[in-house]
């Protein structure tokens, strides 16, 4: 088998054979076959694309280059959540301990985030002592007994993706979407879930700008992870504006928190109980959407969801008081509040520039080596459809450098349009996806 009748089967349209897939991916990995053939051929599917079959092929090709982690040991069926990232995206926290308090089991691995703020795993280090790192066998043993573990990424996942994602990156052929649903559903499956419950974003502060562009993705990644065998469902939600009030990681956390005792922002609260009761149905925990949302507003409504967030950051070395606590979290030294000097209705928050302006505090990483600030962040007061007065604040800047604060309070006041006429807040939920 030759790289140059490969790529002369694509750039004819052709579809590609399994063994073909396999022979890319695999020379690839180790270094048999050079960038620029694969560059080649990339160009060549972005322009002629990938059916289904080959598209879930490259998927397993790339999940099984590495590490495929086996949750076997743990009862039941194994839910995972994936999002596709945007700006205040707290819902693991949230997620995590409320599925467990129905009775679903939660075993996730969540990255470190480059980009605006920090991952999952940086939000739970907020809760002073909380480990990420958990050896294999208690991993399991807590998600039997406590029904909750989320742990830093170990091992090599899908290292095919990494190396080819990197080529993508700099030979314009990221935006082909067979090639990012493959991208993001090797890794998900490559974790070792049963099923599988994405939420797409779209808008300003997402990857995908555009409604069609946001469904087309979250359709591939549907077909993919139901081709190969793992029950996927999306769910496509709107990331014009921040997720929440809260952009920061200890900020997040304590929204997180308010949340699962019933006072979080409506939005937050929504889209969070949409993709629960969606995960708790994929694991036949509950047979009906209607059922799974009744008893997770149950468990919001007695304590338990609260209670159960509680046990989990005990179980992995944080300090459980925080919970009730606030000043037990990272706490920034300083507050500004951001002032527009304008009367009239939010008419549009920019979701990347509130992201940037977080960055730019030190919320987030511009590198992987980069330090992250777990105090820093934004606090939104008024969101699309609101009205603001000229001496209002409708932001307020939490930092530690006022270099940096001042820089931050630039991009956010030109994230804000401010109208005379009252607009329509924005839809949250714009389509559910499944088989």
């Amino acid at each position: 088998m030759r790289m140059y009748d490969i790529i002369e089967h694509k750039k004819k349209g052709m579809a590609l054979t399994s063994e073909e897939i396999h022979f890319v991916v695999e020379g690839y990995t180790n270094g048999s076959i050079p960038d620029y053939q694969v560059s080649a051929l990339l160009m060549a599917i972005y322009f002629k694309g990938m059916t289904l079959e080959e598209t879930a092929t490259l998927t397993m090709e790339m999940a099984q280059s590495g590490d495929m982690i086996d949750l076997s040991p743990i009862e039941g069926i194994k839910v995972d959540k994936h999002s596709t990232g945007g700006v205040g995206d707290k819902t693991t926290i949230i997620l995590a301990p409320l599925v467990a308090a129905v009775g679903g089991k939660v075993a996730k691995m969540s990255g470190r985030g480059l980009g605006h703020t920090g991952g999952t795993v940086d939000k739970l280090e907020s809760f002073e002592g909380f480990k990420v790192e958990i050896p294999e066998e208690a991993f399991f043993e807590q998600v039997n007994k406590h029904h909750i573990a989320v742990v830093g990424q170990s091992g090599e996942l899908a290292p095919a993706d990494k190396k080819l994602y990197a080529l993508r990156d700099v030979t314009a052929t990221v935006d082909n979407m067979s090639l990012i649903a493959s991208s993001i559903m090797s890794k998900k499956i490559a974790s070792g879930a049963d099923a599988i419950c994405l939420d797409v974003k779209c808008g300003s502060g997402a990857f995908m700008k555009s409604l069609e562009d946001a469904k087309a993705l979250a359709h591939a990644m549907v077909d993919i992870g139901n081709h190969v065998g793992r029950h996927t469902m999306a769910v496509v939600s709107d990331m014009n504006q921040p997720l929440g009030y809260a952009v920061g990681n200890a900020l997040e956390v304590i929204e997180a928190i308010e949340t699962l005792k019933g006072n979080g922002p409506a939005d937050l609260t929504q889209l969070t109980i949409t993709l629960a009761s969606h995960m708790l149905v994929l694991a036949k925990v509950c047979e009906t959407l209607e059922e799974a949302t009744q008893k997770l507003q149950e468990v919001i409504q007695n304590g338990a969801a609260i209670a159960k967030l509680q046990e989990w950051i005990g179980l992995q070395g944080g300090n459980p008081e925080a919970v009730v606590d606030y000043r037990l979290l990272p706490q920034a030294q300083h507050q500004k509040e951001v002032v527009l000097g304008q009367t009239g209705y939010v008419a549009g928050i920019e979701a990347e520039a509130v992201g940037k302006a977080a960055l730019v505090l030190g919320a987030g990483r511009e590198t992987k080596e980069s330090q992250i600030d777990l105090a820093v962040g934004i606090v939104i007061h008024k969101k699309v459809g609101e009205k603001v007065e000229s001496d209002e604040a409708v932001a307020t800047i939490y930092y530690n450098d006022a270099e940096k604060c001042k820089a931050a309070e630039h991009i956010l006041t030109s994230a804000y349009t401010i109208s005379d006429e009252k607009v329509q807040p924005h839809t949250l939920i714009y389509d559910i996806i499944s088989q």
